[in-house]
């Protein structure tokens, strides 16, 4: 993907860009030209209970390298007050808001595979619905009025799972992550139909299978071996690293005709052909048709015909 100005002079929020598809979709909003908020709970002074290293610095950092100015703010977005300040914040600097992330996550460790809800620890499921779910709202319902004072303005709810594949109940994740995740495609939809007549544009997006810090770590491969991790899991042939999510959104948000999304759910893979652009390495991955014929004990063929 080329490094443009396209998005110079346009302000954009990452709300929970420390690591993951926040990171690429801050970096790739940098790579643009954007003045990009990173806003997370770790920070090199401390981390937050995810205990990971990554830093909402280094995404920063990485997004000035890239060609935009990244700014560094530790926020904790269930904290209505945090927010209002950074958002006040925000207005103060730039006086503007064209693009908002909401990204936040954090409940890698609070669901567990398998197992029903009555199986499931209750405390961690609400704890799980709280970080993915309530963050969103709270961070919409404070930065909203000054991402409509112009038109044009881009709200990015990421999720996991387009629509239509999420339609089925993912049983192997359990309620509180299938509810976590089709609540965040719902709430892009409803801010599309609210922010709409507004001039603003609202949608959901979703990565493939990405290849993120945690997933790498998990597979206990890095991103020169990744290959290997597909002799276990076949899916992962057909992975993505976070900058296709991020050349995604970037691409959307430079978008003139941006409004034609509005309300939609889309994945990086369908936006990577729409707009033209690749991963890394020149691919295309579309994961989400190749995952959903297994699920429905098709035989999805060779995962490099997903690339």
């Amino acid at each position: 993907m080329t490094t443009t100005n396209t998005l110079k002079g346009k302000v954009a929020l990452v709300a929970g860009g420390t690591r993951g598809a926040g990171r690429g979709i801050a970096t790739e909003l940098g790579a643009m030209g954007a003045t990009v908020y990173v806003t997370g709970r770790t920070t090199r002074a401390g981390r937050s209970e995810m205990d990971r290293p990554e830093t909402i610095e280094e995404t920063a950092e990485r997004v000035t390298a890239a060609g935009g100015e990244g700014i560094p703010v530790r926020v904790d977005h269930l904290d209505p007050a945090q927010v209002t300040t950074l958002v006040e914040r925000i207005d103060a600097e730039q006086g503007r808001l064209d693009v908002l992330v909401n990204d936040v996550w954090g409940g890698d460790r609070l669901f567990e595979f398998g197992k029903r809800l009555w199986e499931q620890d209750l405390d961690n499921g609400l704890r799980l619905l709280r970080l993915a779910v309530d963050t969103h709202l709270i961070t919409s319902h404070r930065a909203l009025p000054l991402l409509t004072r112009n038109p044009g303005g881009l709200v990015v709810e990421v999720t996991d799972g387009t629509a239509e594949f999420n339609a089925v109940y993912r049983a192997e994740c359990g309620p509180f992550f299938d509810l976590a995740k089709w609540s965040v495609l719902r709430l892009a939809e409803a801010q599309a139909h609210e922010i709409g007549p507004l001039g603003g544009t609202a949608v959901s997006v979703t990565p493939g299978f990405l290849r993120s810090e945690a997933m790498l770590e998990l597979f206990g491969v890095t991103e020169d071996n990744w290959r290997d991790a597909a002799k276990n899991e076949p899916a992962f042939a057909v992975s993505e690293t976070p900058a296709l999510v991020g050349r995604a959104v970037a691409s959307i948000a430079a978008d003139p005709d941006k409004a034609r999304w509005n309300g939609r759910s889309l994945d990086s893979g369908f936006l990577a052909r729409e707009y033209g652009f690749t991963d890394v390495d020149g691919s295309q991955p579309n994961v989400w048709p190749f995952v959903r014929r297994m699920r429905d004990g098709e035989d999805p063929g060779d995962p490099e015909d997903y690339r």
